[in-house]
């Protein structure tokens, strides 16, 4: 019984270990793969209304612990103070806010969504260690305050920069199915997972994007 939780715990150190590796070379090659969309996206940002062009944010990461999150600001300068007029609109049921038609969403920022390069700041995330290539999405606080046992499960892991949800329906699914495949993630997780759904996320990205989990 010794010997086998021993291994257990072997195992887990060493995919942690691994990917951790992977998270490091992977975001840093990131950085220097996007500078360019880097360099125009934050002209473009500076261009249109002269305001900050990442957006700080406190978000929960691994086991309820909070980090910074970086962001390209797709937003007004002053949408968080804005968004507590717009809760009744949330379309997704559950502890998470959606709004498919924002009117904080900016020009550029319509555009920098729909192709998710407003994510692409979160590489410096990913190479300090607060987040991870893939897995859940790291939450808001307020959001986590709502959370059952259940959804709380998701917090196991590290936050990812996309994940198993990401290429599997995005806003087209409820809170409840996010959670799901969240947890089906941390049951599968493993190198050659992790790489398919960060291929996915790149073709979703580029190409015409098509539902459905794999």
């Amino acid at each position: 019984m010794i010997n086998l939780l021993m291994e257990y715990w072997v195992v887990r150190i060493v995919k942690s270990i691994d990917k951790r590796l992977v998270d490091i070379c992977g975001s840093i090659f990131g950085l220097v793969l996007f500078s360019p969309f880097f360099l125009m996206i934050s002209i473009l940002i500076k261009l249109e209304d002269s305001g900050p062009i990442l957006f700080k944010q406190t978000r929960v990461g691994i086991n309820g612990t909070y980090f910074i999150i970086f962001k390209f600001r797709s937003m007004c300068i002053n949408a968080e103070t804005q968004k507590k007029n717009y809760l009744e609109d949330n379309e997704i049921a559950g502890s998470m806010f959606k709004m498919k038609n924002d009117p904080r969403v900016t020009k550029i920022g319509k555009f920098i969504r729909k192709t998710s390069l407003d994510e692409l700041p979160q590489f410096i995330n990913v190479l300090l260690g607060d987040m991870s290539l893939v897995g859940p999405r790291p939450p808001l606080v307020e959001e986590v305050k709502n959370y059952s046992n259940r959804d709380k499960e998701r917090l196991i892991i590290k936050p990812g920069m996309t994940g198993l949800w990401q290429v599997s329906g995005r806003n087209n699914l409820s809170f409840s199915e996010m959670v799901n495949l969240d947890l089906i993630y941390i049951q599968k997780q493993s190198f050659w997972y992790d790489f398919k759904i960060m291929i996915k996320t790149l073709v979703n990205m580029f190409l015409v994007k098509k539902n459905g989990a794999f």
